[in-house]
């Protein structure tokens, strides 16, 4: 299956303000990711707030500059595209985002955000938008009978259905998910990804899924991959990356996830506070982003940055304890 978004070795940097005599200083959001989403499937990309993954979004979006590398969708580079996509292309990739309650406008009924992408990017009449609308609720497990009401007059889970049949209405190839359920209970949170899945089934669709929950995006990706400090420090195949992570992050990540058994959850607790490690200062852009933090830090961690070393389940993982060398070493 061909790949419908490849991103290589790109970077996104912002500026500090300047003042009071200070030069701006640049921030890297994201150094040298590389990152692909197969066409109708979906890619998870999970981490600690901080880690760069809406940056990466945005950048996918057209909202941020892409600093350096390659960003390309079906085909066509979209870093390039620097005075803001086209029509054709911005018709193609579309974005439902964190909060339902501030993404939706007040002011406009259901109909009217439902339709708005056919008014600006088609020609279709107002009969004819109102009809799509209609399908769109429905296609959402919406009542169409409620397209004359206002966001405010729907719950949390419904204003989110609203957001994504506003997201489905060109038919997009592309949508980005920023942390589509983090505002909602669990029970809607089940239901809203139960619905983001079943109409890629139907429609072919694919998802860039922003998350920080490992065991929801889980549920829902094709594969993962898991950002650290604008890092790609693991990628692969969902179920490899869930059941046996090749990252130290990454388990961690799986660590911090409550268990159901008291006794389990007692000894992991004790385990990880046995390989506590406190935060160090790290020299900038040296070593490994991870090392002040890893229980299994060596000397070269920081001052090497890792490669990308392939998994033998699937996918890679930016860790020196996968070098076969230093494997050899230390046994």
């Amino acid at each position: 299956m061909s790949d419908l978004v490849e991103i290589v070795d790109v970077t996104v940097t912002y500026w500090s303000r300047p003042g009071l005599g200070l030069r701006p200083k640049p921030f890297h959001a994201v150094k040298n990711a590389t990152l692909a989403i197969a066409t109708g499937k979906t890619l998870g990309l999970v981490g600690e707030s901080g880690s760069g993954k809406s940056s990466i979004a945005n950048a996918l979006l057209g909202l941020v500059p892409v600093g350096s590398g390659t960003m390309r969708f079906d085909g066509q580079d979209l870093a390039a595209m620097t005075g803001g996509y086209p029509p054709e292309v911005r018709k193609r990739i579309q974005a439902v985002f964190q909060d339902p309650y501030s993404s939706l406008n007040g002011a406009m009924t259901v109909e009217q955000i439902v339709s708005e992408p056919l008014r600006v990017h088609t020609e279709t009449g107002a009969e004819d938008r109102r009809q799509r609308a209609a399908e769109l609720l429905s296609l959402v497990g919406l009542d169409p009978a409620h397209l004359g009401r206002y966001p405010h007059e729907f719950s949390g889970g419904q204003r989110q259905r609203i957001a994504i049949a506003s997201a489905l209405a060109l038919q997009p190839r592309l949508i980005v998910l920023d942390e589509p359920v983090s505002a909602l209970d669990v029970s809607t949170q089940n239901q809203i990804i139960n619905l983001l899945y079943e109409r890629q089934e139907e429609l072919g669709i694919a998802y860039l899924l922003i998350a920080h929950d490992l065991a929801l995006v889980h549920h829902i990706s094709d594969r993962i991959a898991v950002m650290y400090l604008g890092h790609i420090v693991e990628e692969g195949p969902a179920d490899r990356v869930y059941h046996a992570p090749a990252h130290p992050y990454t388990k961690a990540l799986l660590d911090a996830v409550p268990l159901l058994d008291p006794e389990r959850q007692r000894q992991r607790r004790a385990e990880r506070k046995r390989e506590t490690v406190p935060d160090l200062p790290r020299a900038a852009d040296r070593g490994c982003a991870y090392s002040n933090r890893c229980p299994f830090a060596m000397n070269r961690c920081r001052v090497e940055a890792p490669p990308a070393y392939a998994v033998q389940e699937g996918g890679t993982a930016a860790c020196f304890l996968l070098d076969e060398n230093e494997k050899e070493t230390r046994t």
